[in-house]
């Protein structure tokens, strides 16, 4: 197991994080044309929100993994947590694009349906949580910041939660996949809290 662990980190610290940002954005452009090219079904603009809105919750749930792998498992990609957390936030953003330009085309019926209709309520307030990380995301607000900038960016526990919950009110009736990533969500915030230690508190 300590030989696995050492390779794993041998190999991330040569990775760059530029790679990550490249590799995340990918699907990006192909899901795009997928739908353009009529790949998506008849209807491309349901299955491209969706394919946008279940990459960026991938993605805030791979960054939730790396606090927990390197306190359990002793694997350590925290330097690829702000790749991470800044192209789940492009996602997010894509999602909500393709749903109000594509979807529902008018800013009156945007606002409407935010007010009206409450797993939509709840993924925008989700979105708006994200929105103050993303913008402190760079090295000068953490030098600005200071301390202030771990207790902000604690926000992203919860973001990622009404992400989850915005994915089951979503979908129709009970189905096991948006339930999965619920229970996945909620096992990687009870590792955070199980390892926490009074005199640290980790990003």
């Amino acid at each position: 197991m300590d030989r696995i662990r050492d390779q794993i980190n041998a190999t991330a610290r040569r990775v760059p994080t530029w790679a990550v940002y490249i590799l995340c954005l990918l699907p990006a452009p192909y899901f795009f044309y997928l739908a353009v090219t009529g790949n998506l079904g008849p209807d491309p603009v349901k299955p491209l929100e969706h394919k946008y809105g279940e990459l960026a919750l991938q993605l805030l749930i791979a960054g939730l993994c790396i606090t927990p792998l390197r306190q359990h498992l002793g694997i350590n990609l925290t330097r690829f947590r702000r790749a991470l957390g800044l192209m789940a936030f492009a996602y997010v953003t894509f999602h909500l694009l393709v749903w109000a330009v594509l979807d529902v085309q008018a800013l009156g019926r945007v606002v409407e349906d935010i007010i009206k209709r409450p797993y939509i309520t709840i993924g925008m307030a989700g979105f708006a949580l994200l929105l103050p990380l993303a913008l402190t995301s760079n090295n000068y607000a953490v030098r600005k910041l200071g301390v202030k900038w771990r207790k902000l960016h604690k926000l992203t526990y919860l973001a990622v939660f009404l992400g989850g919950v915005h994915y089951i009110w979503l979908v129709k009736g009970i189905q096991l996949e948006p339930l999965i990533y619920m229970a996945v969500i909620l096992g990687l915030l009870a590792l955070r809290l199980r390892g926490r230690k009074p005199s640290r508190i980790a990003a």
